[in-house]
């Protein structure tokens, strides 16, 4: 970009967040999820869009849902889809950046035929014989990031456990040699950060040099895998290549959203996680004494403080949402946290309780044509990582404040101190 680019984006998005700013100052909920201090704790805001009306309006021109029924009647219902009407993205990239589709992440921005055409190109990579070989691989690592962190006593939760867990599984997933983990991280951070929308010309720029770095990296792999294939995921693509059933770009951000998609969500929801428990009296000690709750701590960590807390459709018609007249392409957000606290879903739902008997599902990987290809290998790592966490660091504990990630979309810790 030039600087008489960077200018105009700058100012753009400083119009953006001003406005922005003053919607939530006069109390606009949706403003107010998008703007600190409400959105380093947003439930509070979640607990009275819930109650007064059904479909929240909102000046900010997108519309929202915060019941576990109409949530999951928006995630399932096919007159809703991410692109608008006639198929294009939400928001053309000259009008600036958005919450709805910032950067192209494959099958999150697409509908159908091509999201159905490029999930089932992607669902073998998580069948039930792979996610054996990933659970092994995840044990083996967890397992020398632990004896790692015991060795030092303390260590931060996020950069010494929660982050390189999922980037390894991830390097084994693609066949990518020489992982540089602290450059996956960054990678990681900074695609999914976007997906809140360009908070400034400087992360206009890393975004750009991200996504460059991240097409070399992958379409030398197909290079690679074209001369000599493997049993991993780009080898598996590549036939799709060849034949015409995708395309690079395609299989290039594809391969972005499992590196996005696969660490951010495992690494927020092992911090969430043991920050609930560790704020919770009794909980941690519970799966001390019993870590077979581990998959009990993940599915009950994803219902009271998911890793995605919310995700976005656009109305394909004009239509009527619980008497509430949406017109075609308008935006509407799907609260997926706070139906995860609605009462009439989750009995006592601000109460964490690892041993909860989860009655009603909870909507943490979406719904629908949508729901989140990774969702089991996303609940194996967490649970491998909060098994071996109480078997091999019983005497766990925080040991400091844990630091939010300055996010909207995405939620957990950016750094966490505990001491062993």
């Amino acid at each position: 970009m030039t600087l008489r680019d960077d200018l105009a984006l700058g100012s753009r998005i400083a119009a953006m967040r001003a406005g922005g700013l003053a919607l939530a100052l006069r109390g606009d909920p949706v403003a107010r999820l998008m703007h600190r201090p409400w959105r380093h704790d947003p439930y509070p805001t979640y607990a009275t869009v819930r109650t007064p009306r059904r479909v929240i309006r909102s000046r900010t021109g997108i519309s929202a849902v915060a019941t576990h029924a109409l949530c999951e009647q928006v995630l399932r219902d096919r007159r809703f889809g991410v692109r608008l009407a006639d198929g294009r993205a939400p928001f053309a990239p000259e009008e600036g950046p958005s919450l709805l589709e910032p950067i192209d992440l494959s099958l999150l921005g697409l509908d159908a035929p091509d999201h159905t055409r490029l999930r089932r190109l992607a669902q073998p990579t998580f069948a039930p014989r792979r996610l054996e070989q990933y659970r092994e691989i995840a044990e083996t690592v967890t397992a020398d990031l632990l004896d790692r962190a015991a060795a030092r006593g303390r260590f931060d939760l996020v950069r010494d456990l929660a982050a390189p867990l999922p980037i390894t599984v991830i390097a084994r997933l693609l066949a990518i040699p020489d992982v540089d983990a602290g450059r996956f991280a960054a990678w990681g951070r900074a695609l999914g950060g976007a997906l809140d929308g360009v908070r400034s010309v400087a992360h206009a720029h890393e975004l750009a040099r991200t996504t460059a770095e991240a097409r070399a990296l992958f379409e030398s792999l197909v290079s690679r895998r074209r001369v000599d294939p493997g049993e991993d995921v780009v080898s598996q693509l590549v036939g799709a290549l060849d034949d015409g059933r995708m395309t690079i770009d395609e299989l290039v951000s594809l391969a972005q959203l499992l590196l996005v998609a696969g660490f951010e969500t495992t690494t927020n929801l092992v911090g969430n996680a043991v920050r609930a428990m560790q704020s919770t009296p009794g909980q941690w000690e519970a799966l001390v004494a019993d870590p077979g709750l581990a998959p009990g701590a993940v599915e009950e960590t994803l219902r009271f403080d998911p890793p995605v807390q919310l995700t976005a459709r656009i109305a394909h018609e004009d239509l009527e949402l619980d008497g509430v007249p949406l017109r075609r392409d308008s935006g509407l957000l799907v609260l997926l946290a706070a139906a995860g606290r609605d009462p009439e879903a989750h009995p006592d739902p601000d109460r964490f309780d690892i041993a909860r008997e989860q009655t009603t599902p909870h909507l943490a990987f979406s719904g629908g044509a949508h729901y989140c290809l990774g969702a089991a290998l996303a609940r194996l790592e967490g649970e491998v990582a909060l098994r071996m966490l109480a078997e091999r660091l019983p005497g766990l504990r925080a040991a400091g404040r844990a630091v939010p990630k300055t996010a909207t979309v995405l939620r957990g810790p950016r750094r966490f101190p505990v001491a062993a």
